[in-house]
């Protein structure tokens, strides 16, 4: 699983798109589309699991430039546990802050998060970060 990238978002236009307040929230697909894709998902995968459970994740969050509509930006993550969907929004909100305030290049987020997202989190989701950004995520745990 690597995700993939909105094309049309670049370093150049970070404030034009996703670092205006609502981008997200104005590209993000309706449940409409993304219902029947986890209960595919959750089928395929975790037959006998609870929908519940897991959350249909873009990888590459579109507050990052991640393609929203692309099935291959697209995965199920636990909500609970160790490594969980509380973390990884906190690791891209984190990185989203850092991007738009020109802290960190976008390609750069974007590879770290769709490369090994707990490994940026552990670089990126400091607790200074975290602070600094008012995000109160869980931390990571070996057991919930």
């Amino acid at each position: 699983m690597r995700g993939s990238i909105d094309a049309r978002i670049t370093q150049g236009n970070i404030g034009r798109t996703i670092c205006r307040p609502g981008y997200s929230r104005s590209m993000r697909p309706s449940y409409g589309v993304t219902g029947p894709l986890k209960r595919r998902m959750m089928q395929a995968q975790y037959p006998d699991g609870r929908l519940a459970d897991y959350e249909l994740d873009h990888l590459i969050p579109i507050s990052l430039g991640g393609a929203p509509f692309d099935a291959g930006n697209l995965w199920l993550q636990p909500r609970r546990g160790q490594a969980n969907a509380d973390d990884k929004n906190a690791l891209a909100f984190v990185l989203w802050r850092l991007v738009c305030e020109h802290r960190l290049p976008l390609a750069t987020a974007q590879r770290a998060i769709s490369r090994d997202w707990l490994a940026a989190y552990e670089t990126y989701a400091t607790p200074q970060n975290v602070t600094k950004y008012h995000f109160q995520p869980r931390a990571l745990t070996k057991s919930d």
